[in-house]
C-alpha cells in the first residue's frame, strides 16, 4: 500500500500528463516533464512502482565494466576526487556506461546500506525506458547536465533521492557515460542543489578532457583557453588530428565553439587555424594564436603525437593482414583465463620474440591489471645480486647494504604479478628458495627473522629448452613444474602471418622519433618480408631504427639497411626475395589464416574464387586440395 507521500506523487504525475495542454503553467522544469511523459505514454511505467531497479548479474557487470576498461581506468581519478569533495555532505558517486548500467561506485561505509536501499549501487541499470524519470536517464536523453531532485523522480520509489548528473563524451562526440553524485537526504528546495550540479559537471567536463589526451597521443593536439593559466590545467577547445591536417577529435567546447562560429563541423585544422601560426606552436610555452577570418585572440599549446599514429606504410588488399598473428591473439586470451584462475605462466620462445611485451599484456588483461607489474631480468644482473633484488634485505644485513635496508621485488609485487625473464639463468641455489616463496606464500629478506605474506602471481619467461635443463640437473625439477603451470610458446617473427603489420608499426613508431617521416620502398620491404629475422622482433627494430637514422630521403632504400641485410646477395637469399613478394605474402597469410579454403580466403581478400585461383597460380602457391588432385591424378593414371 502507498504512502500518502507517494500517494499524492502519483497523482501529481498522472494529472500533469493528463492536463498539461489546459495548465498555464508546469511546476517542472520542461526536461523533467517531458521525461514524465515519456515514461507515462511512451514507457508505460507505473508511477506508483516503490521496486528498485533492476541490479546486473556478476558475469553481466563484469562485461560492462570490460567493454568500458578504458573509460574506467581514466575515469576512476576524478570519481575518486569527486566523491572526496561530496562524501561529507553524504553524497555518494555513480559512473554509468552509455547505456545508463553503473559500472563504479564510490559510497562512505556509514551510509553503504542506505545507499543500496535505494538503489545507489554498483550494476544498477538506471535507462529511461526501465526507471523513468532519474537523474542518469534524463542525462541519457538530453545529453546534458541535469538535476533530478526528489519528486523529480517519476517513480515513488525514487522520490526521496536528489540525483545531480552530467554527460561524458568521446573525441568524436559520442556518449561514453554519466558522472551522477547523488544523496538520499537533502532540503526540499532544488536550488540546494546548484553547486553539486556544478561540480559534477566540472568532474565530468574533466574525465572527457583525460579521454581525450589518452585517445588522441597519435596525433596533434591543441588545447586552448581564453586565460593562459588554463591552458594545461583546465583547456575549454582540444581539438586533434592527424599529419594530413584532418581532424580526428573534438571536445564538447570546441564543438559548440566550432559551429557557432562556422555554421558547422569543420574538417581540416587549415579552416580553424593558420598553418603555419600552427607550426611555429608545436611544444612551446602557450602562445596566442587568432581563429581563421577572425580578430579574436585564444591562448594555445600544441603538442606533437607522442605514441604511434594509426597509419600504415603500404596499401594492402585486405585490412586483415594487419591483424595480429592468430596464434598471438588465442595464447594472449587463454592466457588471462588462466592466469584469472591462479595458476603461474611459462612463456618460451626465442630470444627477441617479445616475451616481456607479452608477459606485460597478460597482466594489463588480468584481474590484477590495477596491482604492480614487477619485472626482474636474471640474465641482465650479476649473479651476486639476483637474491638481493628479489628477496630484499634489512639494514645492515651485509657488508654494502643499505643503511636502511631494501624492499625486494617479490614484496614489491604483492597484490600484483612478478615477471621473472630469463628464468632459465637463475642459479639452482636461488631456484630453490623462490619454490619456497611459492609454495609457502611467504618471503623473507635477507636478514630477517620474520617472514612476510605475498600475494603475487608468476610469470616466468626463458629462450632456453628447461625440460633440456631438468635432465642435466642445471634446473630444479619441481620448480619446473611448478612454474609451468600454463606453458605458450610465441612464434619466432619468421612464421608470424602479420609480419607486414608488425613492420608497419614499428615503423610508424620510429618515424615519431624522426625529423622527417619516411616510408618503405616496394624493394626494400620484400627484403625485409623475405628475411630470416633470427633476432626476430628486437633485430627488426633495430634495422628499422638503424634504416631511418640514415635515409636521406621520404623513402627507405635497400642501400640505407645495415649491411647484413643490405648484402643478402646469395642465390638461395635472391631466390627468397623473388619468391616472397609483398602481394604473394599476403595471399600466402590469407590462405594459411582460412586453412586454405578457397571461399572463406576469396570473401576475406573481397575477391572472387575466379580471381584467387588466377593469383595462386600467378604466384605460383601450390594449395594442399590442388597437390592432393594432381597426385590423385597420377596414381589413377598408373
Amino acid at each position: 500500500m502507498l504512502a500518502a507521500n507517494s500517494r499524492a506523487h502519483v497523482d501529481c504525475v498522472s494529472r500533469m500528463v493528463k492536463n498539461a495542454g489546459r495548465l498555464p503553467q508546469v511546476p517542472v522544469p520542461p526536461l523533467i516533464f517531458d521525461s514524465w511523459r515519456r515514461s507515462l505514454e511512451q514507457h508505460h511505467l507505473d508511477p506508483g512502482s516503490l521496486q528498485g531497479p533492476r541490479i546486473l548479474s556478476t558475469t553481466l557487470l563484469k562485461e560492462c565494466r570490460e567493454r568500458a576498461d578504458l573509460f574506467l581506468r581514466v575515469a576512476s581519478e576524478e570519481v575518486a576526487q569527486l566523491h572526496a569533495r561530496v562524501r561529507h555532505a553524504d553524497y555518494c558517486v555513480l559512473l554509468t556506461d552509455a547505456l545508463g548500467q553503473t559500472i563504479d561506485h564510490r559510497v562512505d561505509p556509514g551510509i553503504r546500506s542506505d545507499c543500496r536501499k535505494a538503489g545507489l549501487y554498483l550494476g544498477t541499470c538506471w535507462s529511461e525506458a526501465e526507471e523513468g524519470t532519474c537523474g542518469v536517464a534524463t542525462v541519457l536523453t538530453s545529453k546534458a547536465p541535469v538535476t533530478v531532485h526528489k519528486s523529480d523522480h517519476f517513480r515513488a520509489a525514487f522520490i526521496g533521492l536528489t540525483c545531480s548528473a552530467a554527460p561524458v563524451f568521446d573525441p568524436q562526440g559520442e556518449l561514453l557515460g554519466v558522472v551522477d553524485a547523488s544523496a538520499v537526504q537533502s532540503p526540499d528546495d532544488r536550488r540546494s542543489q546548484h553547486l553539486i550540479r556544478q561540480m559534477v559537471a566540472l568532474s565530468a567536463r574533466s574525465i572527457e578532457n583525460a579521454f581525450f589526451m589518452h585517445s588522441a597521443q597519435g596525433h596533434w593536439v591543441l588545447q586552448a583557453h581564453s586565460t593562459q593559466g588554463y591552458v594545461d590545467s583546465q583547456p575549454d577547445l582540444l581539438l586533434a588530428w592527424d599529419r594530413d591536417g584532418r581532424l580526428h577529435g573534438i571536445n564538447s567546447k570546441a564543438r559548440q565553439a566550432l559551429r557557432l562560429r562556422f555554421g558547422r563541423l569543420p574538417e581540416h585544422i587549415s579552416e580553424v587555424f593558420d598553418l603555419d601560426a600552427l607550426r611555429h606552436a608545436v611544444d612551446e610555452a602557450p602562445q596566442v594564436l587568432n581563429w581563421q577570418a577572425g580578430a579574436e585572440a585564444l591562448q594555445v599549446r600544441v603538442s606533437a603525437p607522442r605514441i604511434r599514429p594509426r597509419t600504415r606504410t603500404l596499401t594492402c588488399e585486405a585490412d586483415d593482414h594487419n591483424r595480429p598473428d592468430p596464434r598471438m591473439v588465442d595464447n594472449l586470451r587463454l592466457a588471462v583465463r588462466v592466469k584469472d584462475r591462479d595458476l603461474p605462466i611459462l612463456i618460451q620462445g626465442e630470444t627477441g620474440t617479445g616475451k616481456d611485451v607479452f608477459a606485460r599484456q597478460v597482466h594489463d588483461h588480468s584481474a590484477r591489471k590495477s596491482g604492480p607489474f614487477i619485472a626482474l631480468n636474471c640474465a641482465a644482473i650479476p649473479e651476486s645480486l639476483i637474491e638481493s633484488e628479489l628477496f630484499g634485505y634489512t639494514p645492515g644485513a651485509f657488508t654494502g647494504a643499505s643503511s636502511k635496508g631494501m624492499k625486494g621485488l617479490l614484496l614489491q609485487a604483492d597484490g600484483g604479478t612478478l615477471f621473472l625473464d630469463e628464468i632459465g639463468d637463475m642459479p639452482l641455489a636461488l631456484q630453490t628458495r623462490l619454490l619456497r616463496v611459492l609454495a609457502e606464500g611467504e618471503v623473507a629478506p635477507l636478514g630477517a627473522s620474520r617472514r612476510q605474506r605475498v600475494d603475487i602471481q608468476v610469470i616466468c619467461a626463458t629462450h632456453r629448452d628447461l625440460s633440456a635443463m631438468v635432465r642435466s640437473a642445471q634446473f630444479r625439477e619441481d620448480l619446473y613444474f611448478r612454474l609451468g603451470g600454463a606453458r605458450f610458446q610465441l612464434p619466432p617473427l619468421r612464421e608470424r602471418s602479420d609480419r607486414l603489420a608488425l613492420i608497419n608499426q614499428l615503423l610508424a613508431e620510429e618515424n615519431l622519433h624522426a625529423s622527417l617521416p619516411v616510408g618503405l620502398s616496394a624493394a626494400t620491404l620484400e627484403r625485409l618480408l623475405s628475411h630470416g629475422w633470427p633476432g626476430n622482433i628486437r633485430q627488426l627494430r633495430h634495422v628499422l631504427r638503424y634504416a631511418c637514422a640514415v635515409c636521406d630521403g621520404a623513402t627507405i632504400q635497400v642501400s640505407d639497411l645495415p649491411p647484413e641485410l643490405r648484402d643478402e646477395t646469395s642465390p638461395t637469399a635472391h631466390t627468397a626475395q623473388q619468391a616472397i613478394s609483398p602481394q604473394r605474402q599476403l595471399l600466402l597469410d590469407a590462405l594459411i589464416r582460412h586453412r586454405w579454403q578457397p571461399r572463406e580466403t576469396a570473401q576475406a581478400l573481397g575477391i572472387s574464387r575466379a580471381t584467387l585461383y588466377r593469383r595462386v597460380n600467378q604466384h605460383g602457391i601450390e594449395m594442399p586440395r590442388m597437390q592432393h588432385r594432381n597426385q590423385s591424378v597420377e596414381v589413377r593414371s598408373l
